[in-house]
């Protein structure tokens, strides 16, 4: 009788690991961060319908790296499961928190119990309102769940993309300079990304109660070839714009 061979658990742990590493990293990344008015999602998609980035509910957005056909079967799960909440309950108690919490659970128990773990990560954001902050959760391939306050990077070289969105990152800036900046860190030094390589989206608080829209390639093209400016100058039009509608006010 042959015996069967054993494999360390800690083994098949570490395999498992690398294989859904290997998998993510193949695919193109993606940047999510807070803005002045919500939250932008910049990813390196040139496809013009196989979506990384999509709406989930009202304030609420879903977003997936790796392999297309798993994060998007992620992407529909979440939407009947926000639907049959919503309409159970009340639309207030669907929330990002609780999505990403399921899919940390699911993405967990794949990667422990099954032999194939799922080659994604995933990102769950929510604008928030009524003075509450925004949201941005990343989920990773085997569950790992992490509450990101400025922004999140998910895909491939993840670290160094990471590491050049920091160095231009600040805080309370605008959907230009933001976009700009989240364009230059996935291209590096070595590439050009134009809007045909992109896909864009924002949660933004002017949009209704249906805060997700998508960034058109003649808009997207206007913010990435538009003048730049600096953070003070822009400030200073924006305070001299106020001052100006208080002085016709009065005037009035």
């Amino acid at each position: 009788m042959t015996m069967p061979f054993y494999v360390a658990p800690e083994q098949v742990m570490k395999d498992r690991a690398e294989y859904a590493q290997k998998g993510i990293a193949r695919g193109r990344s993606l940047v999510a961060t807070v803005y002045d008015q919500g939250i932008l999602m910049v990813a390196d998609n040139p496809s013009r319908s196989l979506h990384k980035v999509s709406e989930i509910y009202d304030r609420i957005a879903f977003a997936g790296v790796g392999k297309y056909n798993e994060f998007d079967q992620l992407r529909v799960a979440g939407v009947r499961h926000a639907d049959t909440k919503g309409f159970a309950f009340s639309r207030e108690d669907v929330d990002a928190r609780s999505l990403a919490n399921l899919y940390a659970q699911f993405l967990g128990q794949v990667f422990t119990h099954e032999m194939k773990p799922l080659e994604v990560e995933i990102l769950v954001a929510e604008l928030g309102e009524d003075q509450k902050p925004d949201q941005l959760y990343h989920v990773a391939y085997e569950g790992t769940i992490t509450d990101e306050d400025r922004f999140a990077v998910l895909g491939g070289e993840a670290e160094t993309i990471s590491e050049r969105f920091a160095a231009s990152y600040e805080e309370g800036w605008g959907l230009e300079r933001a976009l700009r900046a989240a364009v230059n860190a996935l291209a590096g030094p070595e590439r050009t990304l134009g809007p045909e390589d992109l896909e864009v989206a924002v949660l933004a608080r002017g949009n209704g109660r249906r805060a997700f829209r998508r960034i058109s390639a003649n808009e997207l093209t206007e913010l990435l070839s538009a003048p730049k400016r600096s953070t003070k100058s822009a400030r200073a039009s924006s305070d001299k714009a106020g001052s100006d509608g208080e002085a016709s006010t009065e005037g009035s």
